[in-house]
């Protein structure tokens, strides 16, 4: 007996249903933000998911890049929420001028603005997720882009299914079926006209190289998809071993990371592995080598990736903030009335009256002074070259680069560090040692006490 045949839209509806519930993508219980372009693979996304039983809300960005035709898509997706009588919402974007007034490309400005007001609906409907429309052929377009770019293996695995609260259902889809889905419902969309110029990496992997593939191969895209699942598996051994291997190798100090150099050179891969740490400050295959070059070198060389810097320092690459590691040299006054500091450190400063058997912290973040020796305002400032003081319990000048040569302060240490000057003389290395000239003695009367 022939089992019955179900019509093909039903088939498909099953299909992507068994995804959803596969990978945990979304329930039936709240709201679902459905990305709405008016094109053929967000058409049949809506379709689809209403047809499953999903409550859904249709948002359309106008990113007012294609003239008229963006205006085209506008009504088009607005009257088919109408149809659907599902909430519509919409929002005409500048972005032109976003690209410009933040230094990014349109494509990157088109995403930023769409997630930043995608998440704003998200709050306002309560919505689970954010369900875009990207199929199983955007997944192997992906592929290449990230090959021909020179990714790791992060960036051959495709487009994830979850990604938070973003979602796409479609992923088990391939273009065929979703444009085959739309012509047996007899559904209409509206065409971008972009998507059949070459000019773009993207349309011509579409246009001209997945034909190609499919002419050495006929299955060539399920080849590549089978791939793409191998090296997300892959994905998953792989990360669990370089997380164990950072745990080993990278000490976290204050405000800075250390990596530990000889034993990041020990590891089996170790070119490898820092790319793996290095590579979510933004560094890429040209900058890499580079650091990694400069492993064996002397100390004292400076990257700056993005918004950090990396540091050469002796058996070290520490990694911090640029605005952590070149903060520019502010003075900040503290005047005798001043019973706090909030910039750029924070301080609780006293005084007190000195009496028999009074006892005096001794740790490195206090610093106890004799009022009748200090000059006010005190300044706080950053050190700088040629800065001396006398350390506590030595009776003789010690330069301040000597000081931190002999406790092997680190580069970022040093740049990190703040000096507590009355007049022209340096009372504390903030946080480390008081000047010995400074200190309270039995014939101290009243006590400045600065605790961190």
């Amino acid at each position: 007996m022939h089992k019955e045949l179900i019509p093909y839209d039903v088939f498909i509806q099953n299909k992507v249903s068994a995804f959803i519930k596969e990978n945990n993508i979304f329930d039936k219980k709240s709201p679902i933000i459905i990305g709405l372009s008016g094109g053929a693979d967000s058409s049949a996304l809506l379709d689809i998911l209403i047809s499953l039983g999903y409550k859904c809300i249709a948002a359309h960005c106008n990113f007012q890049l294609r003239g008229q035709e963006s205006y085209r898509d506008s009504a088009f997706s607005r009257l088919l929420a109408k149809e659907y009588g599902i909430p519509y919402r919409e929002i005409v974007f500048d972005t032109k001028e976003y690209a410009s007034s933040n230094k990014v490309s349109i494509e990157m400005a088109a995403r930023d603005l769409r997630y930043e007001w995608f998440n704003e609906l998200l709050q306002t409907y309560s919505a689970q997720s954010i369900a875009v429309a990207h199929h199983r052929d955007d997944t192997i377009e992906t592929f290449f882009l990230n090959l021909l770019r020179g990714t790791g293996v992060a960036g051959l695995s495709g487009i994830n299914t979850v990604n938070g609260k973003i979602v796409r259902p479609l992923n088990c889809l391939s273009r065929d079926e979703i444009i085959k889905y739309l012509k047996f419902k007899s559904l209409e969309y509206v065409n971008d006209s972009t998507n059949k110029k070459d000019i773009y990496t993207r349309n011509k992997i579409r246009l001209d190289l997945i034909p190609l593939l499919k002419e050495i191969n006929p299955n060539a895209c399920e080849a590549i998809i089978k791939t793409i699942s191998n090296l997300k598996e892959t994905e998953i051994v792989y990360q669990s071993a370089i997380a164990d291997i950072k745990k080993e190798i990278i000490e976290v100090a204050d405000q800075s990371y250390k990596i530990d150099i000889k034993k990041l050179l020990q590891t089996i891969a170790p070119k490898t592995v820092l790319f793996e740490i290095l590579k979510d400050y933004g560094a890429n295959s040209s900058n890499l080598d580079d650091i990694y070059n400069s492993l064996n070198s002397i100390s004292g060389k400076h990257f700056y990736i993005g918004n950090c810097i990396i540091v050469k320092d002796r058996d070290y690459l520490i990694i911090c903030k640029r605005e952590d590691y070149d903060a520019e040299h502010e003075q900040y006054f503290i005047f005798q009335d001043v019973a706090q500091l909030t910039t750029p450190i924070q301080m609780n400063i006293e005084y007190i009256k000195n009496f028999p058997g009074i006892n005096i912290p001794k740790s490195k973040d206090v610093g106890c002074f004799d009022v009748s020796k200090i000059v006010f305002p005190l300044v706080l400032r950053k050190w700088k070259k040629g800065d001396k003081f006398v350390p506590f319990g030595m009776t003789g000048m010690k330069k301040l680069s000597d000081y931190f040569s002999d406790n092997k302060f680190s580069l970022v240490e040093k740049r990190n560090t703040w000096v507590l000057c009355s007049g022209d003389n340096i009372i504390w290395i903030v946080g480390e040692r008081i000047d010995n000239r400074f200190r309270v003695t039995s014939y101290t009367t009243e006590t400045l006490l600065i605790s961190l």
